[in-house]
C-alpha cells in the first residue's frame, strides 16, 4: 500500500475529521460499498451473534433496553446507534458503556487504513455511515462481546447494518418516514424493513398497523421465520404513570414481569419495553431472571427521548422528527405533566412537512421558537416559524441559534411554565450539551463489568483480502 493512503491519526480529534471527511458523501443507499470494505478487514461482523433492530421509531431506546437486560444476565454487550446528540462516541458502548475517547482514537486509527486502501483500489468512496458500521463491527470483534445490538440507520434492505444475519430482528413499529428513500405507503416502508429478516431468523415485531403486518406475513412465510408479535407472543398487561416514569407488567415469550419500574417519560416507552425484554427473550432462548431483569429496567436512560433536563421552567428535550414520534410526545405532555402552554423550540430537516410534524401538538403550544437545523438540508428558521405557527395557531418567530431561541423560550415561560425543544435529534444533542441532565445508570445493570472499559490493545489486526497491491 502507498504511504499516500495511509491516514495520520494521532489524536481523538483527527479521528473525528477522518470521519467527518465523508459526511459530504450524503446517503448512498446500497451494500456494495460496505460490503466489499468489511470483506478488505476479514468480516469483523461474523465474529458475534447479533441483533438487528429496524423501526420507524424506537430504534435506539429498543437497542438500548436489550443491550442492558442482556448485560444483567452477566452477557458482555455492545451497542451501536445512531444519530448521535452530543460526540461521535456515543455512537458505540461496550458494557453498555459508552465508547471512551482514547479508545475511539485507537480503533478508528486501526480501521483507517482498510478504509482508504478500500477506497483507492476498488474505487468506490464509503458514505460516513458505512464508515461508522464498520467501525462499530471491529470495536466489537476488538472487544469481543457476546453478542452486539446494532440499529438499522435507514429502511433496512439497502442499509449498511444489513450485512448482518441477525440471531435476532426486531422491527420495533412502522408509520410513515424517509419517504424518499422508503416509499410512501405503510406497505412499501414494511418491504424495506423486514427485509433485514434472514431466512429462518427470529423476528420479533412492536406494534404494527394492519397495512405493514400484511406485507411483514407475507415475507415470514416466504422466509420460514418465527415471527415473535406484539399482543400475540407478548404484550403490555399494565402500565401505571409514577414519579418520574412508569410501573408495568408485561406478559414476555416465555414468562410474565410484574412491577417493573420503567424510569423514562412516554407511555410509548412502555410499548418499546416489551419488545425489547421479547427480543432478549428470543436471544437467550429462555425466561429472563425477574431480579436481573428489574435492576437493568430500573437504570434505564434514553438521551434526548422524553428527557428533561431542567426545572423552573421544565426544560423537555424530545428528538420526535415524524408525526407518529410527534403523537407520542403530545400524549406525555397531556398525561405526564400539569397543564401549562408549552413554548416550543423546533427545528425541521428539508424531507419532512412542518406542518405533518407539529399538528399533534395542537392547542398545546403557547409559542413556536424555530431555529436552523445544523443540516444542509433543513428547513429555514423563518419557514418552520411560518408553517408551525399557522398550524398550531399560536405565534412563531425565527432565531439565528438554538441557545437564543431556548433562552426566549425560557423567558416566555417563566418559572412555573414548561419549553419544549423538538424536531430534530441534532437540535436536541445541540441543546442538550448545554445543559443538565439526569445521571446515567446504564453502567449499573452490566454488573460482570468494569465501569472503565477499554479496548484489547494487543489484539492483532485481521489480514486485508487481496484488494490491495504495492
Amino acid at each position: 500500500m502507498s504511504d499516500s493512503a495511509t491516514p495520520i491519526i494521532r489524536n481523538r480529534d483527527e479521528a473525528e475529521a477522518f470521519l467527518d471527511e465523508r459526511i459530504g458523501r450524503g446517503v448512498q443507499p446500497g451494500l456494495e460499498r460496505i460490503t466489499g470494505l468489511l470483506e478488505f478487514m476479514g468480516d469483523p461482523q461474523t465474529t458475534y451473534p447479533t441483533i438487528h433492530v429496524a423501526g420507524t421509531n424506537g430504534k435506539t431506546t429498543v437497542s438500548r433496553m436489550i443491550q442492558q437486560i442482556l448485560g444483567s444476565h452477566g452477557l458482555a454487550t455492545g451497542g451501536f446507534t445512531s444519530p448521535h446528540l452530543d460526540r461521535i462516541e456515543e455512537r458505540f458502548s461496550i458494557h453498555g458503556v459508552v465508547l471512551d475517547p482514547n479508545d475511539f482514537t485507537d480503533a478508528v486509527r486501526d480501521i483507517s487504513w482498510f478504509v482508504t486502501g478500500y477506497e483507492e483500489s476498488s474505487g468506490n468512496l464509503v458514505t460516513y455511515f458505512e464508515v461508522t458500521a464498520a467501525l462499530a463491527f471491529s470495536i466489537f470483534a476488538t472487544a469481543a462481546v457476546d453478542v452486539a445490538v446494532v440499529e438499522v440507520g435507514l429502511g433496512g434492505r439497502l442499509d449498511a447494518t444489513n450485512v448482518l444475519d441477525g440471531d435476532v430482528s426486531v422491527i420495533t413499529g412502522i408509520d410513515i418516514d424517509h419517504t424518499e428513500f422508503l416509499g410512501t405507503t405503510l406497505a412499501e416502508i414494511a418491504i424495506e424493513k423486514a427485509d433485514i429478516v434472514p431466512d429462518n431468523g427470529v423476528l420479533v415485531t412492536g406494534i404494527l398497523p394492519d397495512e405493514a403486518s400484511g406485507v411483514v406475513s407475507q415475507l415470514v412465510s416466504e422466509r420460514s421465520v418465527n415471527w415473535i408479535r406484539y399482543g400475540q407472543d407478548f404484550e403490555v398487561l399494565s402500565a401505571d404513570v409514577g414519579v418520574g416514569g412508569w410501573q408495568a407488567s408485561i406478559r414476555g415469550v416465555f414468562s410474565e414481569y410484574n412491577e417493573l419500574f420503567l424510569p423514562l417519560h412516554g407511555r410509548h416507552q412502555v410499548d418499546n419495553l416489551a419488545t425489547a425484554i421479547a427480543s432478549a427473550e428470543m436471544f437467550l432462548g429462555r425466561a429472563l431472571d425477574p431480579e436481573l431483569l428489574h435492576l437493568a429496567v430500573a437504570a434505564t436512560s434514553a438521551p434526548g427521548r422524553l428527557e428533561v433536563v431542567g426545572h423552573r421552567p421544565v426544560l423537555l428535550l424530545d428528538g420526535s422528527h415524524n408525526a407518529q414520534g410527534v403523537r407520542g410526545l403530545a400524549d406525555t405532555l397531556i398525561g405526564e405533566f400539569p397543564p401549562m402552554a408549552w413554548q416550543l423550540v423546533l427545528g425541521v430537516k428539508g424531507e419532512r412537512s412542518v406542518d405533518e410534524v407539529v399538528a399533534p401538538l395542537k392547542g398545546l403550544i403557547g409559542k413556536v421558537f424555530a431555529v436552523d437545523v445544523d443540516d444542509p438540508t433543513s428547513h429555514e428558521a423563518g419557514e418552520v416559524a411560518m408553517a408551525a405557527a399557522e398550524t398550531l395557531g399560536v405565534p412563531g418567530d425565527a432565531y439565528g441559534t438554538a441557545t437564543e431561541a431556548v433562552d426566549a423560550a425560557t423567558d416566555a415561560a417563566g418559572p412555573s411554565g414548561g419549553v419544549v425543544v423538538a424536531g430534530s435529534l441534532y437540535l436536541v444533542g445541540e441543546i442538550r450539551a448545554g445543559n443538565e441532565r439526569a445521571d446515567d445508570r446504564t453502567a449499573e445493570a452490566h454488573r460482570r463489568f468494569s465501569a472503565e472499559v477499554t479496548l484489547d490493545d494487543d489484539s492483532e489486526a485481521p489480514e486485508p483480502v487481496g484488494l490491495l497491491e504495492e
